[in-house]
C-alpha cells in the first residue's frame, strides 16, 4: 500500500490566495515579409531658411517699387531712363506763354424776353377775321385781329344825332334867354323868369358835352374793334378761332407775342462774389456777359450787364441779374436754360500754361520741367485763375519754360525723354516710343519699344 505524498507547501498556499489570471494570448500577427529599418524625420531648418530666404525677396523688390513719400511721381516707372519698357518714352510738351486771362463769373441762367404781351379783346364781340400766322414775326401797329364794329358804329350815329339835337335846344334856349334880358330891363319880366332861363341854357350845355363823351366812347369801341399788336415780337399760338364770340372779361387771350431782338439772360452770383461786380458796375464799367450752352461747350451770344436785382435770395445766398442780348438770328430762345458768364477783369501779360500740364497730388501742385538736356525734373509751382485750357502761373516757372503735357504717367525725377512739342506732326522714330541705340561693342541697332 502505497503512501500518499504530500502535497508541496506552494501549492497548499495558492489555494488560499485568489487564483492568478491567466496570461493573455498574444493575437496572430498577419504575416509580413522582410523587416524594414524605420524611417528618419526630416529637420525642419531647410524649409525655415526657405521661407525667410523668400520673405526678404519679397520685401526687397517691394521696397523698390514703394514710391518715396517726397516724390510725387516715384513709382511711374521701373528705373530713371525712361519707364518700365526700358526705352526712352516720348512725350507731348508745351511751353510757358505771357498772355491775358479773364476772370468769370458764372451762374446758371434762364433765358427771359424783355416784353411779352398777351393780347386780349378791349370789346364784346364775334371775331370775324385773324390777320397773322403762327410763329410770324409781326412789327408793333399791324393788324391781328378784327372784331365786329357794326354795333360801335351804331352806337357813335345814335349819339351823334342826339348831340345835334341838345345843340338845337341850346341854341333856343341861348335866343330865349336873351330875350328875357332885354325884357327884364323894362320889368316886362319877371326875374325868376331870367334864372329858369338862363339854368336851361347850361343844362343843354352839360347835354352837348355828354353826347360828345358818348360820341368818343363809341369810336374807340370801333377802333378796338381793330385790334393791332403792341410790340414787336414772334406771335405764338392762336387762342381764339375766327367765329367765337369774345369779350373784354376773358381770361384768356387771342394771343400771345414775345419780343426776341433784343432778348435778356437772368442768372444768379453767388453773394461773395457781389461786391467785384458792384464796385465796377457803379464805377460805370460796361461789363461783357457770355451766354453758353449747358454743358459750357459752345458759346451761343455776347451781350452785357443791364441790371442788378435790389436783395440777396436768403434762402439761396444768390442775387438775380439781367443781361441784355442781341438776338437777331434767334439763336436764344424764351426759358431756354443757358450758362451766364460775366467777365469781372481781364488779367493781362501773365504767364499761362496748358491746363493739361498741371499735375496735382495731395501735397502739392506740380509740373515735369523739362531741362535743356532732354531729362525731367519736378517743379512745385502755383496757379491762378483757370479759364477753358488755360491756367495761369503764379510761381514756380518763367516764360518759355518747356513742361511735359502727355505721357506723364512714364516719368520720375531724372528721367530722359523724347520731346514733340505741341501741335507738331509725330516722326516714325517718336512713334510708340521707340528709339535708336547702340548696343556695347558689337555696332548693331537695337530697337526698344515703349509700353505705353
Amino acid at each position: 500500500m502505497e503512501s500518499k505524498t504530500p502535497e508541496p507547501q506552494v501549492q497548499q498556499e495558492s489555494r488560499t490566495a485568489p487564483p492568478a489570471a491567466p496570461p493573455r494570448e498574444k493575437e496572430a500577427e498577419p504575416a509580413r515579409g522582410p523587416s524594414k529599418p524605420a524611417p528618419r524625420r526630416r529637420p525642419l531648418w531647410p524649409w525655415v531658411l526657405f521661407l525667410a530666404l523668400l520673405g526678404a525677396g519679397g520685401y526687397y523688390f517691394w521696397s523698390k517699387r514703394t514710391p518715396p513719400a517726397n516724390n510725387p511721381a516715384a513709382g511711374k516707372s521701373g528705373d530713371g531712363r525712361g519707364g518700365r519698357g526700358g526705352g526712352i518714352p516720348p512725350v507731348v510738351a508745351t511751353r510757358v506763354q505771357k498772355g491775358n486771362i479773364g476772370v468769370y463769373y458764372t451762374g446758371l441762367g434762364v433765358v427771359t424776353p424783355i416784353y411779352t404781351v398777351t393780347v386780349k379783346s378791349r370789346v364784346d364781340g364775334e371775331l370775324m377775321s385773324v390777320a397773322f400766322k403762327e410763329g410770324d414775326i409781326v412789327a408793333k401797329g399791324d393788324t391781328l385781329a378784327e372784331i365786329d364794329p357794326r354795333p360801335y358804329q351804331a352806337q357813335q350815329t345814335q349819339y351823334e344825332g342826339q348831340l345835334v339835337k341838345d345843340q338845337a335846344s341850346l341854341e333856343n334856349a341861348k335866343l330865349d334867354l336873351q330875350r328875357y334880358e332885354t325884357l327884364i330891363a323894362h320889368n316886362a319880366v319877371a326875374g325868376q323868369t331870367l334864372d329858369t332861363q338862363r339854368a336851361t341854357v347850361k343844362m343843354f350845355e352839360g347835354a352837348i358835352k355828354t353826347d360828345q363823351g358818348q360820341i368818343e366812347s363809341a369810336k374807340l369801341n370801333v377802333e378796338f374793334s381793330h385790334i393791332t399788336s403792341p410790340i414787336t415780337g414772334r406771335v405764338g399760338l392762336r387762342l381764339v378761332d375766327p367765329g367765337n364770340i369774345v369779350h373784354a372779361t376773358d381770361t384768356n387771350g387771342l394771343l400771345v407775342i414775345t419780343q426776341l431782338d433784343p432778348i435778356s439772360v437772368i442768372f444768379t452770383i453767388a453773394e461773395d462774389q457781389l461786391q467785384d461786380v458792384l464796385r465796377r458796375w457803379s464805377a460805370g464799367q460796361k461789363l461783357p456777359v457770355e451766354a453758353w450752352d449747358r454743358e459750357l461747350q459752345h458759346r451761343i451770344a455776347q451781350g452785357s450787364l443791364s441790371t442788378i436785382d435790389n436783395q440777396i435770395d436768403d434762402t439761396t445766398g444768390t442775387l438775380k441779374l439781367r443781361a441784355t442780348f442781341n438776338n437777331a438770328n434767334n439763336v436764344l430762345f424764351p426759358n431756354q436754360f443757358v450758362n451766364a458768364r460775366l467777365l469781372v477783369q481781364e488779367k493781362r501779360g501773365v504767364l499761362l500754361l496748358n491746363s493739361a500740364a498741371v499735375q496735382r497730388n495731395s501735397q502739392m501742385t506740380y509740373v515735369y520741367l523739362i531741362k535743356p538736356d532732354s531729362t525731367v525734373t519736378i517743379k512745385k509751382i502755383g496757379i491762378g485763375v483757370t479759364e477753358g485750357n488755360q491756367t495761369e502761373i503764379t510761381s514756380g516757372l518763367v516764360q518759355d519754360d518747356m513742361i511735359a503735357m502727355t505721357g506723364v504717367d512714364k516719368l520720375e525725377e531724372g528721367s530722359k525723354v523724347v520731346v514733340r512739342m505741341e501741335g507738331e506732326e509725330e516722326t516714325p522714330g517718336q512713334k510708340g516710343g521707340q528709339k535708336t541705340t547702340t548696343k556695347g561693342t558689337g555696332g548693331k541697332a537695337n530697337s526698344g519699344k515703349e509700353t505705353k
